[in-house]
């Protein structure tokens, strides 16, 4: 699965410390979550979203 974890974030200007803050998950799991290797949970995926003020049909881009 992609993301549009690290353009957005990006836009506002958040590193993944501070995301990963924000949304109670360690830093690693960010980089994690950029990079594909890890599926969210929908509440840390709802909690992302929120942060990020996208959907989270936006967030994630799901590949057939």
């Amino acid at each position: 699965m992609k993301t549009k974890i690290k353009e957005l974030r990006a836009r506002h200007n958040l590193t993944q410390e501070e995301l990963a803050i924000k949304v109670g998950v360690r830093r690693e799991t960010i980089v994690f979550l950029e990079k594909g290797k890890y599926n969210p949970s929908l509440k840390l995926a709802h909690d992302i979203a929120r942060v990020l003020g996208v959907r989270i049909d936006e967030l994630f881009i799901f590949d057939d």
